[in-house]
């Protein structure tokens, strides 16, 4: 594995056992590291449990669309939003509970050649534009629907790819299965560089402040506040989740 921050330990499973809203900033500047591509957070977004927070998928309770998301903490929970794009989420606190971190922006510190192929379509991108919204930094990373549940901590991930150990190509940048997603402890943010406010396009509780990011960094998404569409099946975040 290469040097710096892609060489930082595996954060463990206790990291993220703990609510989603203190969760959320200790994750700036952890790595996630998929395949040939790893991201740097620069900007999540915190949502909770059911019946606590109206903007979270959970708030109805569990369904089976959002099942990832009751645990156990560390996976990934990947959903589709107006038909077009994924978006990455690590779920907290233990079983049962239905709370997450969307991934919102970060910056891509190994892979870049890998994560503009995914994301230009044959146009240029800036690279702080690569991982720049939650819908970019899956692409990115390469995170699909058969991604929604994989173990992101080491421990867990190596576990359910046991099979692959020798029978299979390594991670590139780990060395691990090459089917697995790492989070690793990257170079934690300093506190005082870190800013929070209202999540990002949600309509409900858009005034909770569990929107964090790294002041400064030019990887972070532009905030901008909930615009009613006309299609009510749509959803822009863990929020606004279609009726049914």
């Amino acid at each position: 594995m290469g040097g710096g921050i892609l060489s930082s330990a595996p954060l463990p499973r206790a990291f993220l056992d703990r609510p989603s809203h203190e969760v959320a900033p200790d994750l700036l500047g952890r790595v996630l590291v998929h395949g040939d591509v790893a991201v740097r957070l620069t900007e999540v977004e915190a949502y909770g449990g059911p019946g606590e927070d109206p903007a979270a998928h959970t708030y109805r309770g569990r369904t089976p669309r959002n099942a990832v998301m009751f645990g156990p903490p560390g996976h990934l929970y990947v959903y589709f939003t107006y038909g077009m794009h994924f978006c990455a989420n690590l779920v907290c606190l233990p079983d049962g509970h239905g709370a997450a971190v969307l991934l919102r922006a970060g910056e891509v510190v190994a892979g870049g050649k890998v994560a503009r192929s995914r994301r230009s379509g044959g146009k240029a991108v800036a690279d702080r534009d690569l991982a720049r919204g939650p819908a970019r930094l899956a692409v990115a990373l390469g995170l699909l629907r058969e991604h929604n549940g994989i173990d992101a901590i080491w421990e867990g991930s190596r576990e359910a790819l046991r099979h692959l150990d020798g029978h299979g190509p390594a991670h590139p940048l780990t060395g691990w299965p090459a089917g697995s997603v790492v989070l690793l402890e990257g170079r934690p943010a300093e506190p005082a560089a870190i800013r929070s406010g209202p999540r990002t396009g949600i309509s409900t509780a858009k005034d909770t402040p569990w929107r964090f990011w790294i002041d400064g960094d030019p990887t972070v998404s532009p905030y901008r506040a909930h615009v009613p569409r006309r299609r009510s099946t749509a959803a822009t975040s863990v929020g606004d989740v279609p009726s049914s």
